[in-house]
């Protein structure tokens, strides 16, 4: 199975993932404020799924990890 994307490559999102599916990185912490994730923000794929879909770690402007998403090949794009 070809992958247009490695581990580890930074992307970038082209759609908005559906909120459902977003996982928080600090729901626990008693400072956490969820921040909608939209297209444009930076990440980096963490894992190809079995479904075929990439697992994306996705970062705040500073760099630090904001969520974790299941994205689409055709949803993301290399940075």
């Amino acid at each position: 199975m070809n992958t247009k994307f490695k581990r580890h490559q930074s992307v970038v999102l082209i759609r908005d993932p559906d909120p459902e599916y977003v996982e928080y990185h600090n729901e626990d912490d008693a400072e956490f404020k969820e921040i909608p994730i939209k297209k444009g923000m930076k990440g980096k794929v963490n894992v190809l799924l079995p479904n075929g879909k990439y697992h994306v770690e996705v970062f705040d402007s500073k760099g630090n990890i904001l969520a974790y998403v299941p994205m689409n090949e055709e949803d993301l794009e290399a940075e």
